[in-house]
């Protein structure tokens, strides 16, 4: 069975899924909800009262949710990777945020980094070249996945929204190769954004498939065989 096949199958690792993915996501980006939070918003557990939250924080969890649903959608239908399903995942992530429609026209600046990204202008080009040579490389899957998920931070296309997606294109390519999806925790913020700052393809490359297989071990808890 393909894994893909089997998460959207499985109603608890497909809920056990999106909920890690939309709290550690949106965690890295300084989003305070805790996982019971996250959940109860997710999924509709009135039973658990949430309070003392900025209602950015809960459209946040909403819009992640929607966008890790619109990969599994483009995944099934087997569509082919471009530009318009980029925009698609950040429009959804910024939904009634700060509504946002294609790519960024002002410049913008990165938190915690001395690194400028290119200019407004710049940003149209320079994402076709991301995603044609995206679709033309066949090297190691994981290299692949980190070489461009670098790339695509430090062209900062959009003007918010660019980690939670960027994030979301990394499971896109490997569950597309059928393989185990990856949850980067708020624990690994710190190592996460010193490899994307000093550009160690190798080392996200690495810590990318330790995570996946450490999710493959999880899968197998849930009833997944390969």
């Amino acid at each position: 069975m393909l894994i893909l096949e089997f998460v959207l199958n499985n109603k608890e690792y497909l809920e056990d899924l999106i909920t890690r993915s939309t709290y550690h996501s949106n965690g890295i980006e300084g989003s305070t909800l805790t996982y019971a939070e996250t959940y109860a918003i997710l999924y509709n557990d009135n039973s658990f009262k949430i309070q003392g939250k900025e209602p950015r924080e809960i459209y946040e969890a909403i819009n992640h949710k929607k966008a890790l649903e619109i990969v599994f959608k483009t995944l099934e239908a087997n569509k082919e990777f471009d530009e318009r399903f980029i925009k698609e995942l950040n429009e959804t992530i910024n939904q009634d945020i700060r509504d946002t429609n294609g790519y960024r026209k002002v410049q913008v600046f990165i938190n915690g980094t001395e690194y400028i990204p290119p200019e407004a202008e710049k940003i149209p080009n320079l994402m076709n070249y991301f995603v044609y040579n995206y679709n033309h490389d066949d090297q190691d899957i994981f290299s692949k996945i980190a070489r461009y998920h670098i790339e695509f931070e430090r062209i900062h296309p959009f003007e918010d929204g660019n980690g939670r997606t960027g994030r979301l294109l990394l499971n896109y390519e490997l569950l597309k190769n059928n393989i185990a999806p990856v949850v980067i925790t708020k624990d690994d913020r710190v190592k996460y954004f010193e490899l994307i700052n000093n550009q160690d393809i190798q080392g996200l490359a690495e810590l990318i498939r330790n995570l996946s297989e450490e999710e493959k071990e999880r899968l197998k808890r849930f009833g997944y065989t390969q």
